[in-house]
């Protein structure tokens, strides 16, 4: 495994993030997919033991037990400076009474954000995160009122350094730029939707994340696994996954195409279609670590041997050739 710094900081990370929202007791949230403790902490291990050091969760995965789940395993089989812990605020962990949202209870409010990350650090059992992230843009809550409540939860030593997930690239912008025009700590990675049948991030996102030294960790790198099988294939995962469908539920005639190029080189190859993607995505120079979520592990095994995989300029060819412009995705 190798390290690089997260953009233009010091703090190096694996080339590879296991994303956690695969761990978390099933029958709480709408995740009915994760994996309870007993069968994520083998996952955590084998990670560990590949040498990833970098481990994105958030407290809204299956309602805050992800968190858990990681915490007590990182606990148990690393030592606490050798890890890098992600997590996220925004999104809800409890519906209110009949489906509504609880006053607070999300967002990024100074209050919500000053009772989320203590709330996290107690599920997590460690004193801070290495990165606190914001989930999504709060368009309820002026930018500057979250941007000040971040910092402070940095200087109150809650939390190492910032990111941002899915959003526009004018509005991670504008944050950027308060945030350094206030003397506020500003973002220093990008968390986005990002694979082969999604490159609208190629537009403006990442240009900008180039330009201004923003490490990139992208997740659905595999597209929540429609590039992993047959176009028509399901899973139990992809049967059940509400928030999948509203990413990949379009019959495009590009993204068949695409899935079948995969299949071809990796039948060329010799290796699974998983590696194939993911190689592809890795390969970017705009990339720092993919986050890759892990069921099995052989999902485990075939996202390190992505790494090694080098796809040469015809293969790249022959996957980004079918492309067509998408709609927006992946940021409510």
């Amino acid at each position: 495994m190798k390290y690089k710094r997260l953009g233009s900081t010091g703090l190096q990370v694996s080339e590879l993030c296991l994303g956690c929202m695969t761990f978390g007791v099933p029958e709480r949230g709408d995740h009915l997919w994760t994996l309870p403790e007993e069968q994520s902490r083998p996952l955590i291990r084998q990670a560990v033991d590949a040498g990833i050091n970098y481990f994105d969760t958030a407290n809204s995965y299956s309602d805050g037990t992800s968190e858990e789940i990681v915490g007590r395993a990182l606990k148990e089989f690393t030592r606490r400076e050798e890890v890098v812990i992600a997590t996220k605020v925004y999104f809800p962990l409890h519906p209110g009474p009949n489906g509504s949202t609880i006053p607070n209870g999300s967002g990024l409010s100074r209050k919500a954000i000053f009772s989320a990350i203590d709330d996290s650090l107690r599920r997590l059992g460690t004193d801070y995160v290495d990165l606190y992230q914001i989930h999504r843009w709060d368009k309820s809550t002026p930018i500057e009122e979250t941007l000040e409540a971040l910092h402070d939860v940095v200087k109150a030593g809650k939390a190492r350094y910032l990111g941002a997930s899915s959003m526009y690239a004018w509005q991670f912008s504008e944050a950027l730029h308060l945030a350094r025009q206030n003397g506020w700590t500003a973002f220093v990675s990008m968390q986005n939707h990002y694979n082969l049948l999604y490159r609208e991030e190629e537009r403006e996102m990442m240009p900008l994340c180039s330009a201004e030294g923003i490490g990139v960790v992208p997740w659905s790198p595999l597209a929540r696994g429609r590039l992993t099988r047959d176009w028509d294939a399901t899973t139990p995962r992809s049967q059940t996954d509400n928030y999948g469908r509203t990413l990949y539920h379009t019959a495009i005639e590009a993204d068949r195409q695409i899935v079948e190029q995969v299949a071809k080189i990796a039948a060329n190859r010799g290796v699974s279609r998983a590696q194939v993607a993911l190689a592809w995505v890795a390969q970017k120079p705009f990339i720092t670590a993919p986050i890759v979520g892990a069921a099995t592990s052989t999902h485990l095994n075939d996202a390190v041997a992505a790494l090694t995989l080098g796809l040469d300029a015809a293969e790249i060819a022959q996957l980004e050739a079918p492309y067509v412009p998408h709609a927006i995705l992946g940021h409510s």
